[in-house]
């Protein structure tokens, strides 16, 4: 039997779709599960549906820098995309919280703070929504570091350079004692940028010959198969920040691997994905403060409460896109 070859085009074709699996990752990875369960360590795999959110995102955004080489016009797309749902949700939650119990925002200052930046994040590594603000100030960067590799491309290396960052954050004591409580975006940061490296063969179609195929199944299954084992065996015993390095590598072959999967789905299953994608940034605000937090302590089990909480949590993240999209249209008509 013929091995077709990786056609890195596909990465873009089934965008939505792996945007869409990614997101139901992460719902699997925030539903609570008891620690001696044999799914555990899977389940705490879903992790890296946010490095699949980063890398695809990196990637996006080289096709449209490329469209449109402009900065402000870079900007305003993205604040038109994220800002107004990050508002409605962030205002939503920070709002009662400081109204009632406090464990958020402590003041006026506070609580402005933490709706517009989620300041409290960046100074205490508060993970509320964690993901937003990160890829805000990932969006901020992200022009000037396409403009520099137009022009020099040799730092198009520089991830490597992130990666030892990583390192140096967790271990170099001075470094570690100002910005360590970061470390959850720092481990982040590299593969959100060989995403905007790996843009440009996508775009151009570029494809991987077919004896790339092993290569690919023998680094999906060795990172893939250390993860399952460093969270089933040893969660708890190792700097989370090692096992992020490996979802770089993993992350890029579970991209891969799912493109030859979405390629054989019948439509309807990839239709399917493609809803969940095209609202995952309502679905990721919305699925833990505002559904999970309710339906966990009702006991349906694990399966059950990830059932709920999906079927819950779309339905509602259509509703605040359909709502954001008329305000937008509403506002851009004045």
């Amino acid at each position: 039997m013929k091995i077709p070859s990786i056609e890195l085009g596909n990465i873009s074709r089934f965008r939505a779709e792996q945007m869409g699996a990614a997101m139901l990752f992460v719902i699997l990875f925030h539903v609570a599960l008891d620690r001696g369960d044999p799914f555990y360590g899977l389940r705490r795999c879903g992790n890296v549906g946010v490095d699949i959110f980063l890398f695809l995102s990196g990637v996006g955004l080289w096709f449209a820098w490329t469209k449109t080489p402009s900065v402000s016009h870079f900007y305003r797309r993205r604040l038109i995309r994220i800002l107004p749902t990050w508002l409605i949700c962030s205002t939503a939650f920070y709002l009662p919280d400081y109204l009632g119990a406090q464990r958020f925002s402590k003041n006026v200052v506070d609580l402005l703070g933490d709706i517009t930046i989620n300041w409290d994040f960046w100074l205490h590594d508060e993970l509320t929504f964690w993901y937003v603000p990160a890829i805000m100030l990932l969006y901020l960067i992200a022009p000037w570091y396409m403009r520099l590799i137009r022009r020099y491309p040799t730092y198009r290396w520089l991830p490597l350079l992130m990666v030892v960052w990583c390192v140096m954050v967790q271990w170099v004591l001075p470094i570690h004692a100002v910005v360590g409580h970061l470390e959850i975006f720092w481990s982040r940061v590299p593969i959100f940028f060989i995403g905007i490296n790996m843009g440009e063969m996508v775009r151009s179609r570029r494809q991987l010959p077919p004896d790339a195929v092993w290569l690919l199944l023998i680094t999906f299954l060795m990172t893939f198969g250390t993860c399952l084992y460093l969270e089933q065996v040893r969660h708890g015993l190792f700097p989370l920040f090692v096992e992020r390095m490996l979802y770089i590598p993993f992350t890029v072959c579970s991209v891969l691997v799912m493109n030859r999967i979405f390629r054989r789905t019948p439509e309807w299953v990839n239709r399917s994905f493609r809803m969940v994608g095209m609202l995952s940034l309502e679905a990721y605000l919305i699925h833990i403060h505002f559904v999970l937090v309710y339906v966990q302590p009702m006991g349906f089990g694990y399966w059950g409460t990830f059932a709920a909480t999906v079927a819950i949590t779309l339905p509602a993240a259509w509703v605040l896109q359909k709502v954001t999209s008329f305000a937008l249209k509403l506002c851009t008509q004045k």
